[in-house]
C-alpha cells in the first residue's frame, strides 16, 4: 500500500510492502533488554490481553509471546502481515494478525487489557485514533509506545550510512535521530494521561550484511526509492561497510518508551 504523508519524508511516497521480506529478515533487532522493560512494568504478560498497532511483521508479539499475553497484531501494509503471519506459523505460536489500518481497526468495546504501538505512532491520525484506543481498552488500560533509533552523531558507522540515505532520500525524516522522550500529541491526554516515559542506550549487534539489510529495510531505502536508485544504494553502502565496519560490530541506539492511562 502506497502511503503519502505530508509529515514524513515532505509527503515523498512510500510502500512498506516494497521491503516486507528484508524487513522479517532483518528488522527483529530488539535487545532483550528492550522487551525485559515491558514485562517490568507488569505489561504484556500473563493474563492480559494485548493489541500491537502497526506491527508490521510482528516483531513485538512474536518476542514477547513467550511471557504469555494474549495478542493481536495490526499493520496497515497486507505484505507487512503476510511476514508476520508466516514467521508466527514457523514458530507455532498462536497469534491474530489483520492487516488494517489503525485508523479502521474494529473490535469490540474494552476488548484489551494494553494496546501497544512500536516505532508506529507518528504515522496515525491521532484525532481519529485516540477516542478509538480508548473505547478498546478495559478501565485502566494502558497504551504502551515505543521506539528504538541509532545516534548518528555519536555513532561511526550509522552515521555514515545515513549520510548515504540522505544522498538518495535528502527529504528522509527519519534522519538526525537524537535522544528525546516520546512526544505525545495534546489530544491524547483528552483520554489518556501519562504515567511514565523512559529513555535509556542499547547497544545492538549487527554483521555487515544484517546492518545493510536492516538499512536497507527502513522507509528511507527500500520502501521509497526506485529499482535504479536502490542498486546505486545498494552498491554504495556495500562498499562503505567493507571500508569502515569489520565483520562483526554494535551499533549505539537509544531507546525510548510512554505508558499512558485510560482516563475513562
Amino acid at each position: 500500500m502506497i502511503i503519502t504523508d505530508s509529515r514524513i519524508d515532505a509527503g515523498k511516497a512510500f510502500d512498506w510492502g516494497r521491503t516486507s521480506e528484508e524487513y522479517a529478515k532483518y528488522r527483529d533487532i530488539y535487545p532483550e533488554e528492550f522487551y525485559k522493560r515491558i514485562v517490568d512494568r507488569g505489561l504484556c504478560k500473563d493474563g492480559q490481553k494485548v493489541l500491537d498497532l502497526g506491527t508490521g511483521t510482528g516483531v513485538l508479539p512474536r518476542n514477547m509471546y513467550l511471557y504469555g499475553a494474549e495478542w493481536t497484531g495490526t499493520d496497515i501494509s497486507p505484505e507487512q502481515i503476510e511476514q508476520a503471519k508466516r514467521l508466527a506459523a514457523e514458530a507455532g505460536m498462536n497469534i491474530c494478525f489483520y492487516a488494517v489500518p489503525a485508523e479502521e481497526i474494529d473490535f469490540p468495546t474494552g476488548s484489551f487489557d494494553v494496546i501497544t504501538a512500536c516505532q508506529c505512532f507518528w504515522y496515525f491520525d491521532h484525532e481519529r485514533v485516540m477516542p478509538k484506543l480508548a473505547e478498546l481498552l478495559k478501565p485502566n488500560g494502558k497504551l504502551l509506545i515505543l521506539y528504538m533509533a541509532w545516534l548518528p552523531y555519536e555513532d561511526r558507522i550509522a552515521g555514515a550510512s545515513e549520510e548515504i540515505v540522505l544522498r538518495y532520500s535528502p527529504k528522509w525524516s527519519g534522519a538526525g535521530e537524537r535522544r528525546h522522550p516520546i512526544h505525545i500529541p495534546d489530544v491524547a491526554y483528552d483520554y489518556f494521561e501519562l504515567e511514565d516515559h523512559e529513555e535509556y542506550d542499547l547497544m545492538v549487534p549487527f554483521t555487515r550484511e544484517s546492518w545493510h539489510g536492516r538499512m536497507k529495510a527502513s522507509r528511507g531505502v527500500g520502501a521509497s526509492l526506485t529499482g535504479d536508485e536502490l542498486a546505486k544504494w545498494d552498491k554504495e553502502h556495500r562498499k562503505l561497510l567493507e571500508e569502515i565496519a569489520p565483520d562483526q560490530f554494535e551499533v549505539l541506539h537509544y531507546a525510548a518508551l510512554a505508558e499512558l492511562k485510560k482516563k475513562f
